[in-house]
């Protein structure tokens, strides 16, 4: 993918501050940081969501953003840390490459991260959770 930033930073033609890298990861600082310590974990191989990665690639990710989660935490002391990962636009993708931040988090730093619950019934619940199982 010419013209994906992610894409390019992985093949070393732009710029990042890098902090790990493995056969299937690279995880940089994030640009538009939240906290100290805000990196994405950015998979090698162009995929543009979720829905592209392999069960292997989806492993190795996950794997390395528990690192960077104890990382974080030891290094900078953060109360906690939010990993956050969106896929298309609805879901409020803006990069088209898949990617994980890892957010180290205070409390009242600002970030808010909230959803207006429909609590819907345990009937509900459960005709949804057939429709995926057929679905698996």
């Amino acid at each position: 993918m010419d013209n994906c930033v992610f894409c390019r930073i992985v093949n070393g033609e732009l710029p990042a501050s890098k902090v790990y890298e493995d056969a299937s990861t690279v995880v940089f600082m994030d640009l538009q940081s939240v906290n100290p310590g805000h990196m994405l974990v950015v998979v090698k191989p162009h995929c543009a969501n979720i829905y592209e990665l392999d069960d292997d690639l989806a492993g190795a990710v996950f794997r390395t953003a528990a690192r960077m989660a104890r990382a974080v935490k030891a290094v900078y002391g953060c109360e906690g840390v939010t990993l956050f990962q969106a896929n298309e636009k609805a879901g409020a993708q803006t990069v088209f490459h898949f990617h994980i931040h890892v957010l180290p988090r205070w409390e009242g730093d600002g970030l808010e991260l909230a959803w207006p619950a429909k609590n819907p019934s345990r009937e509900a619940l459960e005709a949804m959770a057939e429709k995926l199982r057929a679905a698996l």
